[in-house]
């Protein structure tokens, strides 16, 4: 989520703020233009996960069956306008103005890249909501979407705020919906300071896989493994869980890729 150098500075700017003042905080440091989780381009996990999709895990969009996407927390839109170029109708979610401001810079700047470029299929479409994820109503948004996409959110909220990230995610899917998790940082240990909070795989299946609900946990707030209970009617269960060829550079350590790619679809669907 940040770069070396920075990593100190981002956990001290959240220290001791309680979990519900932390959108604000977030809105500063785009203010005071510290961003340093952008990593300047979009995620080559998901763009290789879309473009060879094993086991035929995401349901893909095409010209007579058109899709929705989500990127919440999407910053400068990197991820946004990747999903845009697989044919995805894309909204891009932050909580920042500046941030999506500087999204729609971005996008006008690198749309041309060879990143972005369309294989055959039309372009989607893209749609900025400045908007706090939780709130119970989003305004002139259409829900429920058909993927969602989560890098560097899961892990930016407090863990405390994971039962609601977890519930909100599965209001968010739709029927035969994907949430796809780029799950990072995968090896941080639960009792390091955040943002970006520890996110191990066990974290993500004991949230997702009980929604709202809070799974069984040690003293700093890591899931417990040999706790986890199997996923409730009402919850999300993992199709896919894989470590990806190659990841950003943050989710690397002495050229071994640490990152790991996780698919979720409906329990009554898997």
């Amino acid at each position: 989520m940040a770069s070396p150098n920075e990593q100190p500075r981002l956990p001290k700017l959240f220290e001791d703020i309680a979990p519900q003042e932390h959108f604000t905080k977030w809105v500063k440091c785009w203010e005071e233009k510290f961003t340093p989780w952008d990593r300047g381009g979009p995620s080559m996990a998901l763009y290789d996960l879309l473009k060879e999709n094993p086991n035929g895990a995401i349901n893909l969009p095409s010209a007579i069956s058109p899709k929705t996407a989500l990127v919440p927390g999407c910053g400068r839109g990197h991820d946004v306008l990747l999903l845009s170029s697989f044919g995805y109708n894309v909204y891009g979610l932050d909580v920042s103005s500046q941030a999506l401001d500087a999204a729609k810079e971005n996008v006008e700047r690198v749309l041309n890249e060879e990143i972005y470029k369309t294989e055959g299929n039309k372009r989607g479409t893209i749609t900025w909501i400045c908007q706090d994820f939780f709130a119970e109503e989003w305004k002139d948004v259409r829900t429920p979407f058909d993927l969602i996409f989560d890098y560097t959110f899961f892990c930016a909220l407090p863990p405390p705020m994971r039962p609601a990230w977890a519930s909100k995610m599965k209001s968010l899917l739709g029927p035969g919906g994907r949430l796809v998790c780029l799950e990072f940082p995968s090896e941080k240990r639960a009792n390091e300071p955040g943002p970006p909070w520890a996110a191990p795989s066990t974290d993500y299946l004991g949230y997702v896989s009980n929604p709202g609900s809070q799974p069984q946990a040690d003293e700093h707030g890591g899931v417990i493994a040999e706790k986890l209970e199997s996923p409730v009617p009402s919850g999300l269960k993992r199709l896919l869980h894989m470590k990806p060829k190659r990841t950003h550079e943050s989710g690397t350590k002495d050229g071994r890729v640490q990152d790991y790619v996780s698919v979720w679809a409906h329990v009554s669907e898997a």
